[in-house]
């Protein structure tokens, strides 16, 4: 374990302090599991980002009309950057 030194408002300390208290746990445990189901949501957050993304690839039609963007998506990339400069 790293030990790490945190401030919290008051209300947070009270509010971790009773959680403790009611798991029978001390308040390191108890921010420790906040903290990792923080980085869980987070986690979930983004894969669900990426679910979604994967099921719409693909389901849109090229205004232009392009029918190989799989295979020329480097020249695509490529086109649309370079527009910018």
């Amino acid at each position: 374990m790293i030990r790490t030194q945190i401030q919290l408002t008051e209300e947070q300390a009270r509010r971790i302090r009773a959680l403790a208290k009611r798991e029978g746990i001390s308040m390191a445990e108890a921010i420790r599991r906040c903290v990792e189901r923080a980085l869980d949501a987070e986690r979930a957050d983004v894969s669900d980002l990426y679910e979604r993304a994967a099921k719409l690839a693909g389901s849109f039609d090229d205004p232009e009309g392009a029918a190989d963007v799989s295979a020329e998506h480097d020249r695509y990339l490529d086109d649309a950057f370079g527009a910018r400069r």
